[in-house]
């Protein structure tokens, strides 16, 4: 996977790659819609998969020379500037006799995953598979010496799982001419990388890429990382797709490829991709590849609100394991999945075949949908659990036919609000981090967008989550607890929210922003005609409250608010918080 300084770098690659037009090499090039779902309909309904990052890296396990390597495991060899011979000198301790693919296969469906994805050569250049194009593989450099993949992929299937294959097809820091990130073609931090990316792509990317075609059959092929490629290098590898009618590939290729899917990493975007296919990959801990030292492991509430949150957007959510040199998934990792299967043991229909949700936001939770003949399932995943026990669905007018828990199916009472249906629960969650209610509406969701209203406190907080960003630059960005507005270059952008009080009087408006640039203005439209000069501050990162003003606010009215710049002297800000504090 990525460097996690250059994670931005990276997926603005991978954004441009995936909005160029179809290429000629586009084996979906003329596709219809209707044959486009066909061979989507089993990936939109699996939601969860298994990725998996192995290779020699494990061996180092983020150590070299008996030094700590910073950044991730698997790209070692790029940050340690390891040499060529003393990086395929870790291939003689690579020899996986603990490896049992059917375990691995097995505890992915256990966990309510549907498909799995490793990496059959990462950017270090090994593959798991004999190739014919290189001698850095499993059968040649280690004591191994047989196929890593087969096994596995055979595993797979046999558990009515899906099976993908991750390729790093441009960078390659151990084959002759591969890319590197960081360096020009034909450079490299050790001569032995010296040579060129044309002669690369000819000599080992597609006849490797023809190999695991027509070898393994992947359902999936997941590339990575499109350095120094061009239209010319997307087409040759592309153009071999067909040799797996039906396959699905994403939008890494390079080159103008837009690929299948879109390949969001460590996080969750705030609307998902409408109008695209979407995977969100993470890992449990800080890194893909094994780190012996890596022990941040995500707590099993992280796994499960991601998984919700991901598919309540409309995405698939691919959680990594990293495993040891010996084949081993580390035990946390099992310990996490067994525990995040238990839950969907439960759940599992409130993920599978589900779209995205019909709301902006849930302060309770997220929603997943389905239809359900003339009628609308609404999946409700309570991540708060009410204490009074009285839980309202914000802006839905549609009537509700049924309500249950999907834990036992206990029966639930709702009744009708002006703000929405209200759902009566049971005092105690039937799970601790979060718990599904199954709701079966009439029609299509009918929802009105609701107000924000004042917190317990009187405090109207307005978050980037629930702003309508207008322009062409700005937008939410998804950090954080709250995330922020970013990318705010242009003084002909603006920000608004709609806000209700909860009694009359005076309000103080501040802001909480951050800019590194002094002299930019903001102006406040609605609730009064306000400006404040936005402080300087140290990054981007680093915010700072400042109070904007004083406006009166009626019980109950509705009222946009909206942010402007002054254009003279307007500089990038980033906007994490605006604030109406009631007054005594």
């Amino acid at each position: 996977m990525k460097i996690k300084l250059l994670a931005g770098s990276l997926a603005a690659i991978a954004t441009m790659t995936s909005m160029a037009a179809p290429m000629s090499g586009d084996p979906y090039a003329n596709e219809t819609p209707a044959q486009r779902d066909a061979r989507m309909a089993w990936w939109r309904e699996a939601k969860f998969g298994m990725f998996i990052h192995w290779g020699i890296y494990a061996v180092p396990a983020g150590n070299f020379d008996e030094k700590p390597i910073g950044g991730i495991g698997e790209w070692i060899m790029l940050n340690g500037k390891i040499p060529v011979d003393r990086y395929k000198a870790y291939a003689k301790d690579f020899n996986p006799t603990k490896y049992n693919p059917e375990a691995w296969a097995a505890l992915a469906k256990d966990a309510g995953m549907r498909y799995m994805v490793i990496t059959s050569k990462h950017h270090d250049g090994f593959t798991l598979f004999p190739s014919a194009a290189s001698k850095w593989n499993i059968a040649d450099a280690t004591p191994w010496k047989k196929d890593l993949i087969d096994p596995l992929a055979k595993a797979a299937r046999a558990q009515g799982l899906k099976f993908g294959l991750y390729y790093s097809q441009a960078q390659d820091w151990t084959n002759p001419g591969g890319a590197k990130w960081g360096y020009k073609d034909g450079e490299g931090w050790d001569n032995a990388q010296k040579g060129s990316f044309d002669q690369y792509i000819d000599q080992i990317a597609v006849p490797q890429v023809r190999e695991i075609l027509t070898r393994y059959q992947p359902d999936v092929l997941w590339w990575d990382t499109p350095h120094l490629m061009n239209a010319k290098h997307g087409e040759k590898i592309a153009s071999l797709l067909p040799l797996k009618p039906g396959i699905i590939h994403n939008n890494r290729l390079g080159g103008g490829y837009k690929g299948d899917t879109e390949t969001p990493e460590q996080q969750i975007p705030a609307t998902g991709f409408p109008g695209r296919d979407w995977e969100t990959c993470m890992t449990m801990n800080d890194t893909w590849g094994f780190k012996s030292d890596d022990h941040h492991w995500k707590p099993l509430s992280t796994l499960i609100t991601n998984l919700v949150d991901i598919a309540s957007k409309g995405g698939n959510y691919l959680l990594n394991v990293g495993p040891t040199a010996e084949g081993e998934i580390p035990a946390e990792s099992i310990k996490l999945l067994k525990e995040v299967g238990a839950w969907m043991k439960i759940n599992g229909e409130s993920i599978y075949g589900t779209h995205a949700s019909p709301f902006k936001k849930l302060a309770w939770g997220r929603c997943t949908t389905k239809t359900s003949g003339e009628d609308t399932i609404l999946y409700l995943h309570v991540l708060n659990w009410p204490a009074d026990g009285k839980l309202t669905v914000p802006g839905l007018a549609n009537e509700v036919k049924s309500a249950e828990l999907l834990a036992g199916g206990v029966r639930i009472t709702t009744s009708k609000s002006d703000n929405g249906p209200v759902l009566s629960l049971p005092t105690t969650a039937p799970d601790a981090i979060c718990s599904t209610v199954k709701m079966v509406v009439r029609g299509k969701p009918d929802v009105t967008e609701t107000p924000v209203v004042p917190d317990k406190d009187g405090v109207i907080r307005l978050l980037p989550v629930d702003a309508r960003p207008s322009g062409s630059e700005i937008k939410y960005e998804n950090r954080g607890s709250s995330g922020n507005i970013g990318f705010w270059t242009d003084a002909k952008d603006s920000v608004s929210w709609t806000l209700r009080a909860a009694h009359d009087g005076k309000y103080v408006l501040q802001i909480e922003a951050a800019a590194p640039t002094p002299g930019s203005v903001l102006q406040v439209q609605g609730p009064g005609k306000l400006a404040c000069s936005i402080p300087k501050t140290d990054n981007f990162e680093t915010y700072q409250s400042t109070k904007i003003g004083e406006v009166s606010l009626s019980k109950g009215t509705m009222v946009t608010l909206t942010l402007r710049p002054v254009v003279d002297g307007w500089k990038a800000v980033n906007v994490r918080k605006v604030e109406l504090i009631p007054q005594p």
